[in-house]
C-alpha cells in the first residue's frame, strides 16, 4: 500500500521564501561578533560639505573593506557624487624604547608579508614596538604590546603625537609614544607571541647607528623613522637635553 505523504511542513528560512539572506557582520553577528558594519560613516555631520549616502561592505574576513558613496560640495558650490574605498583595521599605538645613558634604542625585526610582496628584499622589517588598540586605550595597549614584543615592562610614557599614516585609503590613526628602558638589565633577544605567529628578533642599536640605517635604507618603516627623527630633534637625544 502506498505510503501517505506527511502533512507536516518544514519551516523554511526567510531567504528560501524570497527574503534576503542575513549577512554576517551586517544583519547577524560575524565570526568576530560584529554587526552593523555597513553603518560606519552614515551619521557623519562634522563637515557641511560632505553627505554620506551609502556604505557597502566589500570584505570583512578580519578587518573591514568598505565602499562609501558620498556627495561632496566643491568650491563652486556644486554637489558631486564620489566613491571611496576604505580599509578599517582599527587604531593602533607604537612606542620608541630608549636608554638615554647608553644612547640606545630597542627595535624589533619580524616578517611582514605586505612589504615582502611589494619589493622588500626579504620582508624582515625593522620597527618600533606597535600593535592595535583592540578595546584598550592607547597607553594601555602600547604597554601590552611592548611587553609582548620586547619583554619590557614600560614605566612612564611620553605621548609624542597622533598621526593618520595612510589617509588616502586606510582609516587607522596611530598613537605615538616614547619610554625609557634599562638596557643594562635586559635579557634575551627574542619576543612575540608564538601562538599568534609572531617570531620577533630584538635589536638594541645605538641612536647614531639607527639614524645611519634610516639613511641607507636598512630601516624603511615610517613610524620608526618618525620616532627616531623625533628622538634627535625634540626627544631624549636632542641637543641640550
Amino acid at each position: 500500500m502506498p505510503r501517505q505523504a506527511s502533512s507536516r511542513t518544514t519551516a523554511q528560512p526567510d531567504y528560501a521564501r524570497g527574503m534576503p539572506e542575513p549577512r554576517p557582520g551586517i544583519d547577524v553577528p560575524d565570526h568576530r561578533g560584529r554587526t552593523g558594519l555597513d553603518r560606519t560613516g552614515r551619521d557623519l555631520q562634522r563637515n557641511p560639505d560632505v553627505r554620506v549616502t551609502d556604505v557597502e561592505v566589500l570584505a570583512a574576513a578580519w578587518h573591514v573593506l568598505r565602499r562609501t558613496t558620498l556627495e561632496y560640495r566643491d568650491p563652486s558650490g556644486r554637489w558631486e557624487t564620489q566613491q571611496r574605498e576604505t580599509y578599517d583595521r582599527g587604531n593602533g599605538a607604537t612606542v620608541l624604547l630608549y636608554d638615554p645613558e647608553r644612547r640606545t634604542v630597542l627595535l624589533t625585526r619580524q616578517f611582514r608579508y605586505p612589504v615582502y610582496v611589494n619589493d622588500h628584499p626579504d620582508g624582515m622589517l625593522i620597527e618600533t614596538a606597535a600593535g592595535l588598540l583592540d578595546d584598550d586605550d592607547p597607553a594601555t595597549a602600547i604597554r601590552r604590546e611592548a611587553a609582548e614584543e620586547t619583554g619590557v615592562a614600560v614605566g612612564e610614557l611620553e605621548h609624542v603625537w597622533d598621526v593618520y599614516m595612510s589617509p588616502g585609503s586606510v582609516t587607522e590613526r596611530l598613537h605615538f609614544f616614547a619610554a625609557r628602558y634599562d638596557g643594562s638589565t635586559r635579557t634575551g633577544d627574542r619576543g612575540g607571541l608564538q601562538e599568534e605567529g609572531e617570531h620577533i628578533e630584538l635589536l638594541e642599536i645605538g641612536i647614531d647607528e639607527a639614524l645611519a640605517m634610516v639613511r641607507d635604507g636598512r630601516i624603511q618603516d615610517a613610524k620608526t623613522i618618525m620616532l627616531l627623527q623625533w628622538a634627535v630633534l625634540d626627544g631624549p637625544f636632542a641637543a641640550g637635553r
